[in-house]
């Protein structure tokens, strides 16, 4: 496999950390004012919703508990049926903006379950399209996103 250097990818990570040392941590506890900067599109009691910085696919979202978890049994019914909610939520976001084939909801939980954060879960909501792995996929091992990050974010931020 062929490896892309993106160094912005350590500015981000290092610089959004909470106090625990999390990024999603650091997130979740920034002031609602910085929502555009960090990509948050809504927030809930329990759990916000926030782009993926490294998107499978346009509008790929995250939910993600306030509270730092590694396991789903770490969190109470509340948070839980929040992240429901929510995920709810940004299906039909999703489906009202881009119009998708379908959508993928998942959880990474655990390294060699292919947790790139390992340390607080968090649940994946991601649009798909029939043909949406194409050749830059599968033989390029590379993505094409036809859409950034920020106009992604406007479009979405308002439709929650």
């Amino acid at each position: 496999m062929d490896h892309i250097f993106s160094p912005w990818r350590y500015a981000y990570v290092t610089s959004r950390k909470g106090d625990d040392g999390c990024v999603l941590c650091g997130i979740g506890a920034a002031a609602p004012s910085s929502d555009e900067e960090s990509l948050v599109v809504a927030r809930g009691d329990q759990a916000f919703v926030v782009l993926n910085l490294y998107p499978y696919n346009s509008g790929h979202l995250m939910v993600v508990p306030y509270r730092h978890a590694s396991h789903l049994g770490d969190l109470d019914a509340a948070v839980l049926a929040e992240m429901g909610r929510l995920a709810a939520r940004a299906e039909a976001v999703l489906v009202e903006v881009y119009r998708p084939d379908g959508v993928n909801l998942g959880m990474n939980l655990g390294k060699a379950a292919g947790a790139g954060i390992e340390d607080h879960l968090h649940l994946h909501v991601v649009p798909r399209w029939i043909a949406d792995t194409n050749f830059m996929t599968v033989a390029g091992e590379t993505r094409v996103l036809p859409e950034g990050l920020r106009e992604t974010w406007r479009k979405l931020r308002g439709r929650f």
